[in-house]
């Protein structure tokens, strides 16, 4: 633990208001909620401000487009980006806009200390313009024929094709993507920072612990080729702030977006008389300043950002956390592909914890991309989540509130095993500040694995048939929903709504890392109920599939699926001679030489049995380990050339991948009879 609470100031990068929220956003805001979280979870003082990016033509463009005003266009814009936010638990302090007095009041402020210092300088430029429009274009907004491939409808910069760059005037046959007439060049007067005036601080500065090596090696080939100033206006119309004493010039939206920062932060602070804003911003302050961004838009926080702030007499920052970009299925997003994925549509099929741990379990301090593989994604959180963690909980709770009046034991039979637990707060604590998530939450299934060993080695369901060994039912289960409890306090930043369910199922005050080392003995629990339920295959082929278009015709339904035929009628006493009994799934392995099976070693109560079962396709088996599931107790065993199958385990579906095995609510325990 730190000698004292840290004072930390910490921002992700502003989404743009002209367009949802989508699943590379999410990237970033989960990295950084799980970093605040944890820094609130160690008792430091850790603040999350953030923003939506409202300035710049597109936002103009666009509200032109709707027929409403930008302002009215960023107003409903932003409540659906805080809407979609807040659904996955991101947990602002103060979520924001670049379009405020306090941004206008910045922006101004660094501008004019950055004139006044000689760091700006006002020199003419020909641009590319929009006679019908009446308005500068930037490269984006121009359309043509590639000069080296001859790929036609391609950007003004660059080719998406043969990768080529060139300048707009390179283009053949260019025209305008607003009006489509052709450009013209026009001169103009525009103002510039002079970024060279910083080299030796960038420097410095890039080598000082703020950045991560591989960005700053990056960062090395700029510097060396020499910095060029930087545009920072442009021309009327524009939708922004007008530069102070120069009409129909407006500062470019990459200028007063990081100052959104500063903006939303003392917009916080105005209402809150715990918070100053010197006491974060000032030069020489002690607190820390932490911006999560995509590698993408690392010159703007790395270069522009830190000079702007040195010149204008405002701190630097402490460091800039830069991740790369989310694929889905191994491919770049995209609408044409079905795999764009928005917030919303996740959150009309899955719960967001699921991503916030996936995410957790991929990421790392790196700039490597992250792929969101579906059948990945599915297979980790249920084998995971639910059969490694939440499995802990549903084991142990049945037998406290069963036979205990939910009263846990006054101590626990082996403390050896809570203090091994307890001995990985210290590397995992390391891992998160570090952003090196993947590495703890290895960890933490690791102990998850080794929590469920333990409860396997005991066999409760066994020892509570001996009146003479009840007592020790309560204690192994004690000790088992201790180490529930450390695990989930450790992944509490990751998942804090299945760790707030589980705090008022242990009945506990909020976990943190300060009250670790306190069991909870002779303690009442409230009764167990669902913490978190598996994916649904059905979940995730929505999630794909793009929206219908309201436009397209309608199609004709796809005929049902054939089903199996209704078996012949059976009698009442057929039916009562099976023998259906609850099982836990000990081991599950698969068999090499035979296609659609895997071998499972179940707990029936009263002892163990092999059973071989045709759901290989369906299941990995790391997803049935601990898994309760409904066995045909007293079927013939059956030889077979892997070995004798002793029952049959129950599941539903047409087959292959679509096979759901049956398991009984949480609460049945192995060996009891399923009526």
């Amino acid at each position: 633990m730190h000698e004292s609470p840290r004072n930390i100031l910490v921002t992700s990068a502003l989404p743009y208001a002209n367009g949802p929220i989508h699943l590379g956003h999410m990237l970033e805001h989960i990295q950084t909620d799980i970093w605040v979280r944890f820094q609130q979870l160690r008792g430091n003082r850790c603040v999350y401000v953030c923003a939506d990016d409202a300035h710049g033509t597109a936002i103009m463009l666009r509200a032109e487009e709707l027929g409403v005003s930008p302002e009215a266009l960023i107003d409903q814009v932003r409540t659906e980006h805080l809407r979609d936010l807040e659904a996955f638990g991101i947990g602002y302090d103060n979520y924001y806009s670049t379009h405020s007095v306090e941004n206008r009041h910045f922006s101004e402020l660094i501008f004019n200390r950055l004139r006044e210092a000689g760091h700006i300088e006002a020199r003419n430029i020909v641009q590319p313009y929009d006679p019908a429009k009446g308005l500068f274009l930037a490269d984006r907004f121009i359309r043509g024929t590639c000069p080296r491939c001859g790929a036609e409808n391609q950007y003004g910069d660059n080719c998406e094709r043969c990768g080529a760059t060139y300048t707009p005037a390179e283009l053949i046959d260019p025209r305008s993507a607003i009006s489509g007439a052709t450009p013209e060049e026009r001169g103009s007067l525009h103002y510039f920072f002079r970024l060279a005036d910083f080299t030796d601080l960038l420097k410095e500065w890039t080598r000082g612990g703020a950045l991560s090596e591989e960005v700053a090696n990056k960062l090395d080939e700029l510097l060396d080729q020499g910095l060029e100033s930087w545009d920072i206006s442009r021309d009327a119309p524009y939708f922004g702030f007008e530069i102070p004493g120069a009409s129909g010039k407006y500062f470019y939206v990459w200028l007063d977006a990081p100052i959104g920062y500063m903006a939303s932060f003392q917009n916080l602070c105005d209402r809150s008389d715990a918070l100053d804003f010197d006491d974060f911003w000032a030069p020489g302050s002690s607190a820390e300043l932490h911006h999560f961004i995509g590698k993408d838009i690392v010159r703007f926080h790395a270069l522009f950002w830190p000079a702007m702030l040195h010149g204008a007499g405002f701190r630097t920052p402490t460091a800039v956390h830069v991740h790369g970009f989310v694929t889905v299925n191994g491919e770049k997003m995209s609408k044409s592909r079905g795999n764009f994925i928005t917030a919303k549509q996740y959150l009309d099929h899955l719960d967001p914890e699921y991503l916030r741990y996936y995410l957790a379990a991929r990421l790392n301090g790196s700039i490597d991309d992250l792929d969101l593989n579906l059948e990945d994604f599915a297979a980790r959180v249920n084998s995971d989540l639910i059969g490694k963690l939440v499995n802990i909980a549903s084991r142990c709770a049945g037998f406290i509130h069963k036979h205990f009046d939910g009263r846990l034991a006054p101590a626990l039979p082996r403390p050896q095993l809570f203090d091994q637990f307890l001995a990985s707060a210290d590397p995992i604590a390391d891992w998160y500040e570090h952003r090196e998530y993947s590495r703890l939450v290895r960890e933490v299934m690791t102990l998850a694995d080794a929590a469920n060993q333990y409860i396997d080695h005991e066999k409760p369901w066994i020892l509570i048939k001996n009146p003479e060994r009840k007592l020790e039912v309560q204690a192994i289960c004690t000790q088992g929903l201790e180490l529930y409890r450390l695990l989930v306090t450790y992944l509490k930043p990751v998942v804090p709504q299945l760790a707030a369910r589980s705090e008022a199922f242990l009945n506990c005050s909020p976990l943190d890392w300060a009250h670790l080392q306190s069991p909870l003995l002779d303690h009442q629990i409230n009764p167990f109920s669902t913490l978190m339920t598996r994916i649904e295959p059905a979940a995730l082929d929505q999630l794909v599939t793009p929206p219908p278009d309201a436009h397209a015709p309608a199609r004709t339904p796809a005929p049902a699926p054939d089903l199996d035929p209704i078996e012949p009628e059976i009698q009442i006493s057929d039916f009562a001679k099976i023998d259906l009994r609850v099982a836990r799934i000990l081991d599950a392995t698969e068999i090499p030489e035979a296609d659609k099976l895997l071998r499972l070693r179940l707990d029936l109560g009263g002892g163990e049995r092999t059973v071989f079962a045709g759901i290989k396709a369906a299941y990995t088996p790391d997803q049935l380990i601990g898994r309760l599931t409904v066995v045909v107790a007293n079927l013939a065993p059956r030889k077979m050339r892997f070995g004798v199958s002793e029952g049959m385990v129950l599941a539903a579906g047409p087959g292959g991948c679509d096979i759901f095995l049956l398991s009984p609510d949480s609460g049945a325990e192995p060996g009891m009879r399923v009526r």
